[in-house]
């Protein structure tokens, strides 16, 4: 099975050479640190031109590897809450990436709640938007696609503890991406106050913290499942630390700063 992109044209360019162009630029603009080697990140899935630097910034401080477990929200009522791929790649304008089929038919093993869903995938933009970062970093990966639709604390915990046996058992790295925007359509002010309080507990590697913050502030961030079950399994598998690489809401590019959308890019090493 070949997944169609669902949002070329949209979020990004959907013209290969302009894509490229796009994607470098961001990756390029961002400064040139210390690669470090790193165990998870968060990173945003708005449309390039709002977040795409931020994606870059992040993806640019790290030294990737070949294999990447990538966690996104499911933005549509449809399909399983937590759904997963394990066969098949998905196209985008610079070619077809490849599931990582025996990583992901291990996770289905360690974790009984996820099931094989296309259906959860099909329209979902959070996920794809990541892919053509990483196309034009690394030469050649593979993936396993997940998508939550679950915002039960014990039901994310399951999955980053899954995701920590399988990890930890693997010789080569493996790097957890949690794709997240932060605050939506609220004024500049009050998302940057609502999102460093969220981002304070993902600094603090602190799943639970993070989860009884968002729901009990009331914060729209629509990935702080996928960040609780990254931050879940990378604590187990020996997270120390947390660097937050870059922050901007929508209103850095548009102007509008009445209602902005954050944008957070966090490493856990």
């Amino acid at each position: 099975m070949i997944r169609q992109p669902a949002v070329a044209g949209r979020f990004y360019p959907s013209n290969p050479r302009e894509l490229t162009r796009e994607v470098d630029a961001f990756i390029t603009q961002a400064p040139v640190p210390r690669r470090v080697h790193a165990r998870g990140c968060i990173v945003p899935h708005a449309g390039y031109m709002y977040s795409g630097h931020v994606a870059g910034a992040v993806y640019a401080r790290m030294e990737l590897p070949t294999r990447f477990v990538i966690l996104c929200p499911r933005h549509y009522p449809q399909g399983q809450p937590l759904a997963i791929l394990s066969e098949g790649a998905w196209h985008t304008p610079l070619g077809d990436v490849q599931v990582d089929s025996e990583l992901a038919t291990e996770l289905l093993r360690a974790c009984p709640l996820l099931h094989e869903d296309a259906v959860a995938h099909r329209a979902e933009h959070a996920l794809e938007v990541q892919l053509p970062f990483l196309q034009r970093l690394v030469s050649d990966f593979r993936f396993v696609p997940i998508a939550l639709g679950t915002d039960r604390f014990q039901s994310l915990e399951q999955l980053g503890q899954a995701l920590a046996q399988v990890l930890s058992a693997r010789s080569e790295p493996v790097l957890v991406v949690a794709s997240s925007d932060m605050n939506h359509y609220e004024s500049d002010e009050v998302t940057r106050r609502k999102d460093h309080r969220a981002i304070a507990k993902i600094l603090a590697l602190d799943p639970r913290g993070l989860y009884d913050t968002v729901r009990n502030e009331s914060i729209s961030m629509c990935g702080f499942g996928p960040a609780v079950a990254m931050l879940t399994a990378a604590r187990q598998i020996g997270a120390t630390r947390a660097e937050l690489v870059k922050y901007a809401t929508s209103g850095d590019i548009s102007g509008d700063r009445d209602a902005v959308v954050g944008y957070a890019g966090i490493i856990v090493h």
